[in-house]
């Protein structure tokens, strides 16, 4: 069975779904492996190394993925309008495995359910302990919770940790987490190990020992309604939790230096949680850090992709962090890929088996159509 790697060609970025320590493993579990020329460069993988492991590289991306069985990629398969129309270029019944993120990129999901292709997405596969070395939505997610501290750390006026010197002491910046899943969780540990005095907050408060574990203080409200959607993930409050989890935030948020908001409605889609009102009491050169700009952003104010400023606060929403730490993400990346793969091959192929609850969760396309659930909804939804 011949597995593709294509090189990334989404702006900004600069990662590749198989490193040459996974391109190793899956040639000894019987596969071959080809990866477009070039592809790991920005990962400081070249083509040497991957030839070392005893992958081909391939300079034609149309001939790489049309002799394709199985295709490996971080995201989405680049359509038509880019230049590239990978969908177009598979064989029907190929397999492609990326975090696709279905329900923002509908388009390439169509694409490949009309090319007849099986798309499985990683960030669907269930939060379940079998499927935790295969979960690229929170590998992803720990290295943007760890860079958007350290974004923070730069462009704030003041130090992070508590100072004693010759002039005096210089009191610990204050950082206020909004969100406790991966990202939030790891940057409350950045902002610790950075000497900061951190506060966090989450909807589930079942996650407040997690919180107090990586050395915040968590402070919440008394919900009037389950805020667990399962397998880690928070839904959507209702009116009344609304009222109180603002009130509750416009008081922590007026009081940091630090705001770091992470907060994700099943892992996609981000609640509005900071106002316009709440920036504006904002202490002057407070930074604000919104890790929820992929998914629109926490902040009323953020604008996706831009660092803005706003009565002297600065409003940090950067895209895609996992990306500017190419290396590790995609070391961490291919990892959970291969875990995937290894997970369901049997005498030297991937096998299918939509019975199984890993395949079932994270299947998108298959035989023509669209299987999953909530995208399929939502293409019906655009189509009226």
């Amino acid at each position: 069975m011949r597995i593709a790697v294509p090189r990334e060609t989404a702006a900004r970025e600069q990662r590749v779904a198989l490193v040459p320590e996974s391109c190793k493993k899956l040639i000894q579990a019987g596969y071959q492996v080809a990866v477009e020329a070039g592809a790991g460069n920005a990962a400081g993988a070249p083509d040497s190394a991957y030839e070392a492991a005893g992958g081909t590289v391939e300079a034609d991306p149309a001939r790489l993925l049309g002799s394709a069985d199985l295709v490996l990629k971080v995201g989405p398969p680049a359509l038509s309008d880019s230049g590239r129309d990978e969908p177009g270029w598979l064989q029907p019944g190929a397999i492609f495995v990326a975090s696709l993120m279905p329900l923002r990129n509908l388009p390439a999901v169509r694409a490949l359910a009309e090319r007849r292709v099986t798309a499985f997405s990683t960030d669907a596969i269930p939060r379940t302990t079998r499927a935790q070395a295969m979960d690229t939505l929170s590998s992803m997610a720990n290295i943007a919770g760890y860079k958007g501290v350290l974004l923070a750390a730069a462009q704030l006026p003041k130090y992070f940790p508590m100072l004693m010197t010759a002039a005096g002491m210089v009191r610990p910046a204050r950082v206020f987490v909004v969100g406790a899943a991966v990202a939030g969780l790891q940057a409350i540990a950045t902002a610790r190990r950075l000497g900061a005095h951190v506060v966090a907050t989450d909807v589930r408060p079942e996650v407040k020992e997690q919180i107090e574990s990586v050395g915040a203080k968590y402070v919440g409200i008394e919900l009037t309604q389950e805020a667990s959607a399962g397998g880690g993930y928070a839904k959507e409050l209702s009116e009344e939790d609304k009222a109180q989890q603002r009130t509750l935030l416009a008081e922590q948020v007026a009081q940091a230096d630090v705001v770091i908001t992470t907060a994700l409605i099943g892992g996609v889609f981000a609640p509005r949680l900071v106002t316009a009102e709440m920036v504006r009491s904002m202490r002057p050169g407070a930074i604000l850090v919104d890790l929820a700009a992929d998914g629109g952003g926490n902040c009323e104010l953020s604008r996706p992709g831009e660092t803005v400023s706003v009565g002297g606060v600065t409003l940090m929403a950067p895209l895609n962090l996992a990306a500017t730490v190419p290396a590790d993400a995609s070391l961490l990346f291919s990892r959970n890929l291969t875990a995937f793969v290894q997970a369901f091959t049997k005498d030297k192929a991937f096998q299918l088996d939509f019975t199984d609850d890993i395949q079932q969760g994270a299947l998108i396309t298959h035989g023509g159509e669209v299987k999953h659930g909530r995208t399929r909804e939502a293409l019906a939804k655009e189509a009226a």
